[in-house]
C-alpha cells in the first residue's frame, strides 16, 4: 500500500489486498502459465510454421491458452522505422490485449505501454486503465515500459532520457496514475520530472480491486527498485543468457536481489521469466525440431535484425547476459531462455526454474498453435503429476 500524492489522501490500495482479485486467484498456482504472443510478422527463421500477426489468431492462441488453465497472456511492443521490423505488420500490444477482454473470462491480459512517448498525460492511463479494468472484472493489467531503444524515443520527437531518470519519471507519473485510481476528491498536482499538470482531476470508474495489475520488465537497479515500489509482477531475464544451464546457475541471486528489493518496501511481487518451449516426444525428435529451426536463421527476418544493429541501440540491463562470454549462450530459438526435449524434459527444466525462485513462465513457442496444443497434450499433465500445477 501507499499514500496518495494529495496530503491527507487515501491509502492506495491494490489487487493483492483482495483476497477474490482475480491476480490473486492466479497466484495460488505453484508455478503460473503464461503465454507471450507475438502481434507481429515475426520471421527470424526460414522454418515454415503457421504464425500470425493478426489480432483473430492471437485471440484464439489465448482462448486456448485460457481453456488449457493459463493464467496470463501479454505481448511486447515497439515503434520502429520502416525496415526494422523481422516482417512488415505489427499490432498494438495495448489495444489489443484489451480488446482481447470482450472474447475471454478467466485469463489476466496484459497490455504492454510506452509511458514515456508522447509524453502520454497521466488521465489518459488512468481513465483507459479503469475503463479496461471494468471491461475485464478485474483481470486486466499494465505491462510498463520505459523505453530503451534510442530510435523509437527520436521517432516520437524527443532524444532518449537516460536511463535511470526514466524510472524516476515514471515513478512520478504512477504515483499520479495510482491516485487518480484511489481519490474520492479531485487531485491537482504539478510533475517535477515529467512535463504534466493536472488540475482538479477526477477519474470515474474507479477500478475493481483497488487499481488494475502493474507488470514490469526490468533488469538494472533503477529498473529493480522501480519495480519493487509498484509492479505486481515482475518479468525478469537470465543474467545468464539463454542457455538453460547458465541461467539455472544466475537466476537464484538475482531473484534473491528483487524479492529483498520488495520486502524492503513492505510490498508482494510474483516474478516470470520467458522461455521458448521447443518439444516433441523423443529428446531426439526435439532436437531435430531445434535444428531445424536453427538451419533457417539467418532468414529475412533475423538477418534484418543483425543488419540493423545500430538503428536498434539500446541500454537495456536485461539483456547484458547475452553479451557476456562466460555465459553459456542460446541457440537463436527465442525467447529469454531456451527450454528444448522432450515433455518429460521439459517439466524438469521447469521445475527447475521454478526452483530457483521463478513464480510464473510466460512462454513462447515457434510455431505458436500446434506447439501450444502440443504443450497441452503432452506437458501440462505432467506438470500437474509434478505438483506445479493445482
Amino acid at each position: 500500500m501507499a499514500y496518495s500524492v494529495r496530503d491527507g489522501g487515501p491509502v492506495i490500495t491494490g489487487p493483492w489486498d483482495y483476497e477474490d482479485s482475480p491476480l490473486n486467484i492466479a497466484a495460488r498456482q505453484p508455478l503460473m502459465l503464461g503465454l507471450f504472443i507475438n502481434l507481429q510478422d515475426i520471421k527470424f527463421s526460414t522454418l515454415p510454421s503457421s504464425n500470425s500477426w493478426t489480432f483473430d489468431y492471437n485471440l484464439k492462441l489465448v482462448q486456448k491458452a485460457e481453456e488449457l488453465g493459463f493464467e496470463l497472456a501479454f505481448s511486447r511492443a515497439q515503434w520502429l522505422p520502416k525496415g526494422n521490423y523481422d516482417g512488415e505488420a505489427s499490432q498494438d500490444a495495448f489495444i489489443a490485449l484489451g480488446a482481447m477482454a470482450a472474447a475471454t473470462s478467466k485469463i489476466l491480459l496484459i497490455s504492454t505501454l510506452h509511458v514515456l512517448y508522447g509524453p502520454i498525460h497521466p488521465l489518459h492511463i488512468a481513465k483507459f486503465g479503469a475503463t479496461l479494468d471494468h471491461i475485464a472484472k478485474g483481470r486486466w493489467g499494465l505491462n510498463i515500459v520505459t523505453g530503451h531503444r534510442e530510435v523509437e524515443q527520436i521517432m516520437f520527437g524527443r532524444p532518449q532520457i537516460e536511463h535511470d531518470k526514466r524510472y524516476q519519471m515514471t515513478g512520478e507519473l504512477f504515483d499520479v496514475v495510482n491516485s487518480l485510481w484511489a481519490e474520492t476528491e479531485n487531485l491537482t498536482y504539478n510533475a517535477h520530472s515529467n512535463s504534466f499538470r493536472i488540475e482538479n482531476a477526477w477519474i470515474t470508474p474507479k477500478p475493481l480491486y483497488g487499481r488494475p495489475i502493474l507488470v514490469n520488465a526490468t533488469g538494472s537497479a533503477a529498473g529493480i527498485d522501480f519495480a519493487a515500489s509498484y509492479s505486481d509482477i515482475i518479468f525478469v531475464t537470465s543474467p545468464g543468457g539463454a542457455h538453460i544451464e547458465s541461467a539455472l546457475a544466475t537466476l537464484p541471486a538475482h531473484i534473491a536481489d528483487i524479492r529483498a528489493a520488495a520486502a524492503k518496501k513492505g510490498r508482494k511481487v510474483k516474478i516470470v521469466i520467458n522461455p521458448v518451449i521447443v518439444s516433441r516426444d523423443t529428446p531426439a525428435e526435439a532436437e531435430a525440431y531445434a535444428q531445424a529451426i536453427i538451419d533457417g536463421l539467418g532468414g529475412v527476418g533475423q538477418g534484418k535484425f543483425n543488419n540493423n544493429k545500430g538503428a536498434l541501440k539500446s541500454d537495456a540491463h536485461g539483456w547484458r547476459g547475452r553479451l557476456d562470454s562466460s555465459n553459456k549462450q542460446g541457440r537463436g530459438l527465442g525467447g529469454n531462455i531456451e527450454i528444448v526435449g522432450s515433455p518429460e524434459q521439459v517439466v524438469e527444466q521447469l521445475a527447475a526454474l521454478h526452483a530457483t525462485g521463478i513464480d510464473g513462465v510466460q512462454m513462447n513457442f515457434y510455431d505458436f498453435a500446434p506447439d501450444l496444443d502440443n504443450f497441452g497434450d503432452k506437458i501440462l499433465p505432467l506438470l500437474k503429476k509434478a505438483g506445479l500445477r493445482i
